[in-house]
């Protein structure tokens, strides 16, 4: 299979279930993050990767305990929390899920070593855990696997912090949630190219 051909099967798939080899989907996700590229070779990017109960403790405690009181604060009415709750229970049921973060004090240094370039590096950064996301989740379509990309951060920050003991400097920037796809996916739609590039002398 090519890499095209690996991306294009790179798909949100939402129906999830358990049946995942932790140990191969782990390896496969370190891996990934280490062959991603990143701004200098600063190698930001961190992961915490939760399988079986831990994975399952992420979504039914905290996930579900610190968004609804998220919710309760901004006045959110209960009724919406019974479509919400239904969303974390059907994460819930993937098999593992990997959390990704940037080390902001690799960033910060950075910024004082280069500072030429210290408006940059935060969005360096970004970019980084963008691309160490996509290729951990390529590299896991090519086991079989689906997976979707979540985004409770930050209002899950401290107690994922507290919880798992994560150092200060890491930032949570996003959840990738794993597990044995359970329907198939419909084709995906795609803009015009002419809308979407430019091409000189090719």
């Amino acid at each position: 299979m090519s890499f095209l051909e690996s991306l294009a099967n790179r798909r949100s798939i939402y129906a999830l279930g358990k049946v995942v080899d932790a140990k191969q989907a782990t390896e496969t996700i370190k891996e990934a993050v280490k062959l991603s590229p990143s701004a200098f070779n600063s190698q930001t990017s961190r992961v915490l990767v939760l399988a079986g109960a831990e994975h399952d403790k992420l979504w039914n405690e905290i996930v579900a305990t610190d968004l609804k009181a998220e919710m309760d604060r901004q006045g959110v009415p209960e009724a919406a929390w019974e479509g919400t709750k239904a969303k974390l229970d059907g994460f819930a049921a993937a098999g593992l899920t990997a959390l990704f973060f940037e080390d902001t004090d690799v960033v910060k240094s950075l910024q004082e070593q280069f500072p030429l370039y210290a408006d940059n590096f935060p969005v360096w950064s970004e970019q980084s855990t963008g691309i160490a996301s996509v290729n951990a989740w390529v590299a896991l379509s090519e086991l079989g696997l689906g997976a979707n990309l979540q985004h409770y951060n930050p209002v899950i920050n401290d107690t994922v912090a507290k919880t798992y003991d994560i150092p200060a400097s890491w930032n949570l920037r996003g959840q990738l949630v794993v597990g044995s796809p359970e329907s198939g996916v419909d084709a995906k739609e795609f803009m015009n190219d002419d809308d979407r590039f430019k091409v000189f002398g090719a």
